[in-house]
């Protein structure tokens, strides 16, 4: 399949975690050409600060490859990935990372941050970003200005 493909794949996760009235990413990892987990958003419901989209796929696919270390994948997700999650890619030592839609606010790969090539990290992360990026982002866009307006209705 291809990275537009994939990152299909993971918009649906993100419609997941949206139906969950979680903030709508979605991530998952690939090996040898097949999805070996997925994940979305769901730190409001388990009470996790840590359970972000590329936490859970990391988390799955260590169980899945029984190891700690995922060489040889990609994590495709659709929204840039924030400081504690890139540290997590890192660890993972995840090969390649391909996300939709750039956070200039909190995004740790180029935007706010440039993790992925930073010096004191022991693994260094090929990047693509910008791929299904419309579809990534407006996804996003819709799921706030919903919740401001849903916000907005309660205070009359």
């Amino acid at each position: 399949m291809t990275d537009e493909e994939w990152m299909q794949h993971a918009i649906r996760l993100a419609q997941e975690a949206e139906l969950q009235g979680e903030v709508p990413v979605g991530a998952l990892i690939v090996y040898a050409e097949q999805c070996i987990a997925e994940g979305w958003n769901q730190s409001i419901q388990n009470h996790d600060p840590s359970a972000h989209a590329e936490i859970v796929a990391l988390r799955k696919a260590g169980h899945y490859l029984q190891n700690y270390r995922q060489p040889h994948t990609t994590l495709y997700v659709t929204l840039e990935p924030c400081v504690m999650c890139m540290g997590a890619i890192a660890q993972a030592r995840v090969q390649r990372l391909v996300f939709g839609a750039f956070d200039p606010k909190r995004g740790a790969v180029c935007s706010a941050m440039q993790l992925s090539k930073a010096s004191f990290l022991n693994h260094h992360i090929d990047w693509t970003g910008g791929i299904q990026e419309q579809a990534c982002s407006e996804i996003l866009t819709d799921f706030f200005k919903a919740k401001r307006k849903h916000k907005s209705c309660e205070c009359h």
